[in-house]
C-alpha cells in the first residue's frame, strides 16, 4: 500500500479525513519517504548522533552528526504534518475541538479577521482594480515617470491580458490585498509630514497593488493552478519592499491555509529573515491571535536559539512561517509552499535559492518570491538572475519556465553614475515606485549630490539608492557581453577534447593559501576557446567565501574549482591537471606563466614533458592577450564553457590605457582576477607562437624563391 494510502486509512480510522486535505497527505507521503532515505544513509554512516571532528587548529571536539541533523529535522517536520492532519494524540484533540466549534458555530478570532477581510475585499475590489490599470496606464503613456523595466512589465501584462493564453481572475487579488489591509500595520517609520506610522494599517501602494494582482491574477486557462510560481522584486531600499513581501507571504499563507501552507523567510544571514518575522510577529500580537490570547486556537510566536517561527491552526487549515538563514545543506529536507528569499545579493550560489525552490515541489500553487536591492558582484547569482529576469521582460527569453516567472525590476541606466545621471531627479524617480510616498524626493536628491561631491559615499549610493551593482562601475569589462558571446556556443568538454587544433596554457599560481587558476585556449574556425580550472584551499574557504563574498563552493559544485584539503594549494594539482588534460586529448603545445612565482612547478612541468614559456607579468608583456579577449567577446566569437569563474574574474579586472599599453589589475583588495589572468597568458603564449611561426613560414618561402 502506499504512503498515501496509508495515511488516507489512518484519519478515516481517526475521523478525520476530507479531501480538502490531499495536498497534506501528499507532503506528508513525500516527507516521509525522505526520512525513510535519510535514516537509512544515518545508519549507515554508522547510525552516531554525535561524532568527533577536527578544528583549523588540530583540536579534535565533539559535534552532532550532520545526517543525524537531517533526520532530526525531518522527524520533526514530519511529526508537524501529522499534527496538522490529526494523526497525534494532541493534533486529533485540536481537530475534534475545531469540529465542536463548527458544529457550535465558534469561530476563532483570526477566522473572524479572514471574514472581516473577505467583506473588505468586496468593498474595494472595483477600487484596486481601477487603481491598477491607472498604474498601468500611467507608466505606459509616460505621464509617471518609470524606467524602461517597469515599463516592460506593464506592457507584458497588457500582453498577457490581451493574449487570451490565461484566465485572468481578480478575487484571489482581491482577498490578499484585504488581508494584508486589514491585518497589517506598520511596525515604524513615520510618513513625509513627519506623523508617526506605527500602528496604522498598512495600506499598497499602487506598484504594490500592480504586483499583487499579476501573481494572484493569471491562471492556467480551466483550472485553479496559479500562472506565476516565481517572483523577482528587484527595488532600491526605502520603497516598502521587505515589510510588502512579508505581508504577501503572510496573506498567503492564510489564503492557502487549507492546503497547509509552510512559509520560509530565507536571509543571506539570520538576522535578515528575522526582520520579515519581526514585522509579523508584531502584527499577530496587535491582533490578539496569539497562543497567549487564546491558548486553544491562537498561534503560536516562537523565537529563540533554536527556532523562530510562527505556527498555529487557522480554522480547517493550518500556518507556519520560518525565519532562518541560507544554508542548503541543511535545507535540502525543507517541505514549503511560499518561500520568501530575502536580500539575494547576499546569496554566493544559485544553489542556495535552487535549494528553496526545490523545497516547494509537493504544491501546485507554489510561490518563490525573491527581493533584493544591487550588489557588488555584477557576476554573481543575483546579477545573473536579473540578468535572466531582464530578457524575460524584453523577450530575449520566452517558454513555459519564463511564463512562469512574474518580474518588476526598478534600476537606474547601468552608466548613470559614469554619465552622471544618477544626479537627474527624473533618473532618481524613474528606479523608486515609491517616489512621493515612501521616498522623500529631496532627501535622495540630496544623497545623489552628496554621492557626486564625496566619492567615497558613490558605491554605497549606487547599490541601495538606484539599484545597480558596483562592479560594474569600476570593471573594464562588460560582463553581458561576454556572458552573450559564451551563450552562442555548447561544445561539450568531449567534443572540446577532439577539436583538430593546439592548445595554449596559462597559469596563475599566486600565493599557495590563495585562489590558484590554470586555463587552456585554443582557436578553432573563428572561435576562441577558454577551459579554466581553479584551486583553493578549504581551510580557508569558509572565511575567504564570507569575507571575500567569492562563490567558491558554487564554483565547486559546477565543476570548475577543486578544494585542496590541506593548508596550502599544491601546485603539483596544477601539474595534473594539464596532464589530465592532454591524456582527454587536448594537444597542448605550450604552457606560459610567470616563472619567479612557481621555480618547483617549472620543473615538475618539465618532468611531465610539457614545453612552458616565461611569461612576466608586466603590461606590455600583457597588453596583446588582453585586447585580443577583449576584442573577441565583443565579436561574439568567445567561448568559455559558461564558467562562472571566468565572468566573476572578469567582472573584478579594473584597466587604464597608457598609451599603447594597458594597464590592468583588480578593482578591490578582496576582488579576485585569477583565471583572467590564467587566460592572458594563455592567449599571450598563443599570440607570440603565432607570429614565430609565421615568420618561420615567411622565411622559408623567401628561401624556396631565392632557389
Amino acid at each position: 500500500m502506499a504512503r498515501e494510502d496509508k495515511i488516507r486509512e489512518a484519519m478515516k480510522a481517526a475521523g478525520v479525513y476530507n479531501e480538502i486535505f490531499e495536498d497534506s497527505v501528499k507532503a506528508l507521503a513525500k516527507a516521509e519517504r525522505q526520512l525513510a532515505r535519510s535514516e537509512k544513509e544515518w545508519r549507515r554512516q554508522g547510525g552516531q548522533m554525535v561524532i568527533q571532528q577536527v578544528n583549523k587548529t588540530g583540536a579534535e571536539y565533539t559535534a552532532k552528526s550532520p545526517f543525524w541533523a537531517v533526520v532530526e529535522a525531518q522527524r520533526k517536520d514530519v511529526q508537524a504534518l501529522r499534527e496538522k492532519l490529526g494523526l497525534t494524540p494532541s493534533g486529533l484533540k485540536k481537530v475534534q475541538q475545531k469540529a465542536a466549534d463548527f458544529d457550535t458555530g465558534r469561530q476563532s478570532k483570526i477566522e473572524q479577521l479572514l471574514d472581516a477581510a473577505h467583506e473588505y475585499a468586496l468593498d474595494h475590489a472595483a477600487q484596486w482594480e481601477t487603481d491598477v490599470d491607472a498604474y498601468v496606464d500611467s507608466v505606459l503613456s509616460g505621464e509617471k515617470t518609470a524606467c524602461n523595466w517597469i515599463r516592460l512589465a506593464c506592457q507584458r501584462y497588457r500582453n498577457d491580458l490581451a493574449s487570451g493564453r490565461w484566465d485572468y481572475r481578480t478575487d484571489d487579488a482581491c482577498e490578499i490585498i484585504a488581508i494584508i489591509e486589514t491585518t497589517c500595520a506598520h511596525q515604524k517609520g513615520e510618513k513625509l509630514d513627519g506623523s508617526p506610522l506605527r500602528g496604522t494599517p498598512f495600506l499598497l501602494l499602487p506598484y504594490h497593488k500592480f504586483i499583487v494582482f499579476n501573481i494572484m491574477g493569471f491562471f492556467v486557462q480551466g483550472t485553479q493552478e496559479r500562472r506565476f510560481k516565481e517572483a523577482l522584486d528587484f527595488i532600491p531600499r526605502k520603497n516598502i519592499k521587505t515589510t510588502f513581501a512579508a505581508s504577501l507571504a503572510w496573506a498567503l499563507a492564510l489564503h492557502q491555509r487549507r492546503s497547509g501552507s509552510t512559509v520560509y523567510i530565507v536571509g543571506g544571514a539570520l538576522k535578515q529573515a528575522q526582520e520579515s518575522l519581526s514585522f509579523l510577529k508584531y502584527n499577530v500580537r496587535l491582533l490578539h491571535v496569539t497562543a497567549e490570547d487564546d491558548p486553544m486556537t491562537g498561534l503560536r510566536a516562537v523565537d529563540n536559539n533554536i527556532e523562530h517561527k510562527i505556527s498555529g491552526d487557522v480554522g480547517d487549515g493550518f500556518i507556519e512561517i520560518n525565519a532562518l538563514a541560507s544554508s542548503p545543506d541543511k535545507q535540502d529536507s525543507f517541505n514549503s509552499s511560499i518561500v520568501l528569499a530575502d536580500e539575494l545579493h547576499t546569496y554566493k550560489s544559485a544553489n542556495q535559492y535552487q535549494v528553496l525552490k526545490d523545497s516547494t515541489a509537493a504544491y501546485t500553487n507554489k510561490l518563490v518570491i525573491g527581493i533584493s536591492s544591487g550588489g557588488r558582484h555584477a557576476a554573481g547569482f543575483c546579477a545573473r538572475h536579473v540578468d535572466y529576469c531582464q530578457k524575460i521582460l524584453d523577450g530575449t527569453i520566452t517558454g513555459p519556465a519564463a511564463d512562469e516567472m512574474f518580474v518588476f525590476i526598478a534600476t537606474a541606466p547601468p552608466d548613470a553614475m559614469e554619465t552622471g545621471a544618477y544626479l537627474d531627479p527624473a533618473v532618481l524617480e524613474s528606479c523608486n515606485p515609491g517616489w512621493g510616498q515612501s521616498i522623500r524626493p529631496q532627501e535622495l536628491i540630496n544623497a545623489a549630490q552628496r554621492a557626486h561631491d564625496d566619492p567615497q559615499l558613490r558605491m554605497e549610493f549606487a547599490q541601495k539608492r538606484i539599484n545597480l551593482f558596483t562592479a560594474q562601475l569600476r570593471a573594464w569589462f562588460d560582463v553581458s557581453i561576454w556572458r552573450k558571446s559564451d551563450d552562442q556556443y555548447d561544445w561539450t568538454p568531449e567534443q572540446l577534447a577532439r577539436l583538430p587544433v593546439k592548445w595554449y596554457g596559462g597559469s596563475d599560481l599566486s600565493r599557495l593559501h590563495d585562489l590558484t587558476a590554470t586555463c587552456l585556449f585554443a582557436h578553432y574556425k573563428g572561435v576562441d576557446i577558454l577551459i579554466p580550472h581553479c584551486w583553493f584551499p578549504r581551510t580557508a574557504a569558509i572565511t575567504k567565501a564570507d569575507e571575500d563574498k567569492i562563490p567558491l563552493f558554487g564554483w565547486e559544485e559546477d565543476g570548475w574549482l577543486t578544494m585542496s584539503n590541506d593548508e596550502v594549494v599544491d601546485h603539483m594539482d596544477a601539474v595534473h591537471w594539464y596532464s589530465a588534460r592532454r591524456s582527454a586529448g587536448h594537444k597542448i603545445r605550450i604552457v606560459a606563466q610567470d616563472r619567479k612565482f612557481a621555480k618547483e612547478y617549472c620543473l615538475a612541468m618539465k618532468a611531465e614533458h610539457f614545453r612552458i614559456k616565461d611569461q612576466p607579468q608586466t603590461d606590455v608583456a600583457q597588453t596583446a592577450g588582453f585586447r585580443y579577449l577583449d576584442n573577441s567577446a565583443r565579436k561574439g566569437t568567445l567561448y568559455y564553457c559558461h564558467a562562472e569563474p571566468v565572468e566573476y574574474c572578469v567582472g573584478n579586472v579594473k584597466a587604464a590605457e597608457r598609451g599603447s599599453v594597458v594597464h590592468f589589475e583588480k578593482i578591490a583588495e578582496k576582488s579576485r582576477i585569477d583565471v583572467f589572468d590564467a587566460a592572458v597568458f594563455a592567449v599571450s603564449a598563443y599570440l607570440d607562437d603565432l607570429e614565430k611561426t609565421s615568420k618561420a613560414k615567411g622565411w622559408f618561402e623567401d628561401g624556396e624563391q631565392a632557389d
